[in-house]
Formats: structure tokens, C-alpha cells, sequence
């Protein structure tokens, strides 16, 4: 296995590792313990509707089990962080409703999850899928997009989340150079989307600079991901000085630095690969100042369990 890559610490830095940030899970585990089912809106569409109340009430009550799951998977690996699936309700967002119904109806069912997670300490977050582009110059993707958040905020409130960055939505800044779009459309939408709305820098539309311009104006906390930034920056190393200087300016968009999220990812064949990494085997030092990273590596617990284990063996 290879050895994590921190190396020649500040002493400031050193005495950081006494305090291990919360590394979290994303939707699912590599083994089976967590895993939900989902539907294709073409399955969807050939059935009745009764049969698609039918189908939709049983998948939503089998994925509410795996979430209680999900709690209990994180509870005993001691994982404090978790990335809920965009697709944990599929097609409650369609025009016929009956998905939205079903939700309203379970609403107990989901407020007690949320009641256990707040309980056990674990954070939950959600990162909406790729068609969220508010910042498309197509009116009806922008509201389609604003729908789907609208549907993901919702589940959030019958979850008893906060309407905060606490319980954030994260999503990506969409179509390139199209900025003061993206601010207007975030300062119209409704304060269940907005008060929990992050924004994170990408490989290609948007760098961590022009996400973190937008975050300050749009007034909304920036989620940096260090491995999008040097992969748009064209960079050879996680410690080059423009990575620092951008988690410290993420950090100030945030109201609550206590809060402070951000990603991690290795590339997966060679340091600047776009593709995700089965472990994590190199992070950027400077990530010992922040209490919440999410562990993008296609092994999931494992890397998490990897990245403990190097820390405690560095103590």
C-alpha cells in the first residue's frame, strides 16, 4: 500500500494531527452493506399509475431501510460525515406527483432518520446530479434544475435538517463564463435551496477562483476540491501555494468555519488524472486544518479506513 504523502509539516501542522477531520462516506459502501435501488423514468413511464404508486411506495420504503443502514454502517466505523445518494427517491420529482405523494405520506418515517442522525452526531450532506446547471442559458433547464432542488430541499425539510450549509446541497457551477447568471438565478431561489446551497470548482467551467468570486457575491459558502484545482490549474503537487491560498479564502465564505467542507480525490493512473483513485494516497497538508472532508475514492470505507490508519500510525 502506498504511504500517504504528508510530509515536512509546519510544527503548527504537526500539533494539527492530534485531531483527526471527519472523513466522509459518499452514498455507498464497495461492499454491499450499503446499497439502493433505483428506477429508469423508461420503466417508469410503461407502468399504470397505480403501478407506478405501487412500485415507487416499495422502492421508497426499501431505500429508507438503507438509509437507516447507512446511519448504522457510519455509527460503527465511527464516520461522523455522509453523502446521501441524489437518487435515494428517484422520479419524485415528476410531473404526475405520485412520488412527491408518497413522501408527504412517509414523512414520519423520514423525520425519524433525521432524528437519528442529528442523535448519533452524523452530518448529513447531498450532492444533486450533473443536470443541475443553473447557470445554462436554456430557460427551461435552469427551472428544471431549480425543480430538482426544489424536490431535494424538500426531502431535506421532511428529514428535519437544517435549512443551512450544515445539511448543504452541493452542486457545480454548470455552463462556463456565465457568472452573473449564475448569481442572479441563486439570489431568486427560495430560502429552503439558497440557505443550503454550496457551490464547488471543477476541472473545466470553473476554477476554484472564478467558484469562489461567484460563492462572495452570491453570498453562499464555496465547497474546494483540491483535486479539481490542480487539475485546472495544471499543477504537479497538492502543496503548491495557490492551494493554500484557496482553502483559506473558501474558508471566509463560510459563516461557520466550523462547517468548512471540502473534497478529496487522487487521480487514478497518474497525479493529474481526471479519474478517481481506489484509495487516497496523497492530500494537500493544509487539509489538517479542515474539520469535514469528503473521501471521493472509488473504495469508499476503505480509503476512509486507510486514511485513519496512516494517521494513527503517524502520531
Amino acid at each position: 500500500m502506498a504511504a500517504i504523502q504528508f510530509q515536512n509539516l509546519p510544527d503548527t501542522q504537526q500539533q494539527q494531527k492530534e485531531t483527526l477531520p471527519h472523513l466522509g462516506l459518499v452514498c455507498i459502501t464497495i461492499s454491499q452493506q450499503v446499497r439502493f435501488r433505483t428506477m429508469t423514468r423508461t420503466r417508469y413511464l410503461k407502468l399504470s399509475d397505480v403501478q407506478r404508486e405501487s412500485a415507487l411506495r416499495e422502492l421508497y420504503q426499501h431505500n429508507l431501510q438503507r438509509l437507516h443502514d447507512a446511519l448504522s454502517f457510519c455509527q460503527n466505523n465511527k464516520i461522523q460525515l455522509y453523502r446521501m445518494s441524489s437518487a435515494l427517491f428517484p422520479l419524485s420529482d415528476m410531473e404526475d406527483e405520485i412520488g412527491a405523494n408518497i413522501l408527504e405520506e412517509i414523512s414520519a418515517d423520514l423525520g425519524k432518520i433525521g432524528e437519528r442522525s442529528q442523535a448519533l452526531g452524523i452530518r448529513m450532506v447531498l450532492h444533486p446530479d450533473q443536470f443541475v446547471v443553473l447557470s445554462s442559458d436554456s430557460p427551461e433547464v435552469v427551472q428544471t434544475s431549480i425543480k430538482i432542488l426544489e424536490r431535494h430541499a424538500r426531502t431535506l425539510d421532511l428529514l428535519g435538517l437544517p435549512r443551512s450549509p450544515w445539511s448543504l446541497m452541493n452542486i457545480h457551477g454548470g455552463k462556463s463564463q456565465r457568472s452573473e447568471q449564475l448569481i442572479k438565478v441563486i439570489s431568486e431561489l427560495p430560502e429552503a435551496i439558497k440557505n443550503r446551497l454550496t457551490l464547488e470548482n471543477d476541472e473545466y467551467a470553473y476554477s476554484g477562483s472564478e467558484i469562489l468570486a461567484v460563492c462572495q457575491q452570491a453570498e453562499i459558502p464555496m465547497v474546494f476540491d483540491a483535486h479539481h484545482h490542480i487539475c485546472h490549474e495544471k499543477l504537479d503537487s497538492y502543496d503548491d501555494p495557490s492551494v493554500a491560498s484557496m482553502l483559506d479564502a473558501a474558508r471566509a465564505t463560510w459563516a461557520n468555519p466550523e462547517w468548512q467542507l471540502v473534497h478529496i480525490s487522487n487521480g487514478e493512473t497518474a497525479f493529474d488524472d481526471r479519474k478517481h483513485s481506489d484509495l487516497i494516497t496523497a492530500m494537500p497538508n493544509v487539509y489538517y486544518e479542515v474539520p469535514w472532508i469528503e473521501v471521493e475514492a472509488k473504495h469508499k470505507e476503505e480509503a476512509i479506513a486507510n486514511l485513519r490508519s496512516w494517521w494513527l500510525m503517524g502520531q
